[in-house]
């Protein structure tokens, strides 16, 4: 019996031999008169053994068996799921193994058994969090961070966006590093997912920010000086998007928070679904952001969006490019790094006039294309004969400074899938790569 029990049992012996009254026992033991009532008649009828609980030395209905405690430990201990943290093993258990078990128990279990969560907790640190804005839409936080994805020691690069009135990831790409190919493609998925939204707020990344924004003075500002927008920057001003750059990570905290999150867990993803490179990670991406919005989002302070709907007169591809400005010949013939292009009208296009300026998009979608009087032209390269040398005129070669794949400023590979160029113009596949994936700067 425990002490509680044997402390009851005296009492109601006391009221047998009458030296305690019923009402003296009910407030010494903080019970009600008929709950003493009830001890006295069970003791009456059966001894001491009425005080002792039905339920004692029974295993509840709703525990847990063993063998499954020895299951979940056994599955967080296999390289599956070792590096999951408590709460992502517990929707894993239920997702791949049909084991549904709360949180607080599940916690309970792994810490008998001498598991610690793999995720580090830092010290709290007070501070105060910016309001939300009320409609989803009206901010957009986007970063880009680097990470071990796939386990194999290789750092690749996760470009993502999420809404900063929902909590919601509107965008993720991942390349080998950060890159003007990769904020393009995450900003694509939010156009043709959810819309245009208001603005965006990221860091001064040489992508978002010209280098010489920096370095105008209060005076040159005064006399209207002003730096070239970046190719980024420009294809979010002709869609009407205010850039707002943030001058520390933690100005940006929903994003900053998110690859907190996402390193936790889509390593452990990727794990389980076999994926080892980027292309099947940015696959696998599109169906992640959906079940991770489900978790994780929250319902904005307004129902109403403000996203613009995406019209349908809008080329995303003469938009989220490279552009700049040349001078075709007589023939619609022009010169693009190092490589010439001749335009070719379709569909009873006029010819461009001889000797006018065109603007050349380059996009590693839909390759090099001509826009002229508000129409687009295709390309195809052109080859101009070579000029004979005079073998006595010495000839230096210029060397060029080519960056090595681990620079920071490198892009990503594998990502021109879709330019339908011929074998043998491998070269205009050199300049594209030359463009996307050569040293970053900024193309006005």
């Amino acid at each position: 019996m425990s002490q509680e029990e044997l402390k009851r049992y005296a009492v109601i012996d006391k009221i047998l031999t009458g030296s305690m009254t019923i009402r003296e026992a009910a407030e010494y033991l903080d019970l009600s008169v008929r709950q003493v009532i009830r001890l006295k008649k069970g003791v009456e009828e059966n001894g001491a053994a009425a005080l002792i609980h039905k339920n004692k030395g029974r295993k509840p209905a709703h525990a847990i068996p063993d063998e499954v405690k020895k299951a979940i430990v056994a599955l967080k201990m296999s390289d599956k799921y070792k590096e999951a943290n408590f709460k992502h093993f517990q929707e894993l258990l239920e997702k791949f193994e049909n084991i549904k078990i709360s949180y607080t128990p599940l916690y309970e279990i792994l810490r008998s058994a001498g598991i610690q969560s793999p995720k580090k907790r830092r010290r709290f640190k007070p501070h105060r969090p910016r309001k939300r804005k009320p409609q989803k839409g009206l901010l957009i936080q986007m970063d880009a961070t680097p990470h071990n994805w796939f386990g194999d020691g290789k750092r690749y690069t996760l470009h993502g966006a999420i809404d900063d009135a929902t909590g919601e990831i509107v965008g993720l790409y991942m390349t080998k590093n950060e890159c003007l190919h990769g904020y393009f493609e995450t900003t694509r998925q939010i156009f043709l997912n959810h819309g245009i939204p208001i603005s965006l707020y990221c860091d001064r990344h040489t992508i978002f920010l010209s280098a010489k924004a920096s370095k105008l003075t209060i005076e040159e500002e005064l006399e209207g000086k002003v730096c070239n927008d970046t190719q980024f920057g420009r294809a979010m001003k002709e869609l009407g998007i205010t850039i707002i750059t943030a001058r520390s990570p933690q100005a940006k905290g929903r994003v900053e928070k998110l690859w907190d999150t996402l390193q936790s867990r889509l390593p452990v993803e990727f794990k389980i679904a076999g994926i080892t490179t980027i292309d099947e990670a940015n696959k696998f991406l599109k169906s992640y952001i959906p079940e991770f919005n489900k978790l994780f989002a929250v319902e904005p302070q307004e129902s109403e969006s403000a996203f613009r709907p995406l019209s349908g007169n809008i080329d995303l591809d003469c938009i989220l490019c490279v552009k700049q400005k040349r001078k075709a010949d007589n023939s619609g013939v022009f010169s693009f790094y190092g490589k010439h292009f001749k335009v070719v009208p379709k569909d009873n296009q006029p010819f461009i006039p001889p000797k006018t300026q065109i603007n050349v998009f380059v996009s590693s979608i839909s390759g090099v294309r001509v826009e002229y009087n508000g129409r687009i032209y295709e390309t195809i390269p052109f080859v101009k004969p070579k000029k004979a040398l005079d073998n006595t005129s010495k000839v230096q070669k210029s060397k060029a400074y080519t960056p090595p794949d681990d620079h920071y400023y490198k892009y990503g590979q594998a990502l021109f899938k879709r330019v339908t160029f011929e074998d043998s113009d491998q070269d205009i596949l050199y300049m594209l790569q030359e463009i996307f994936l050569g040293k970053y700067k900024r193309l006005a």
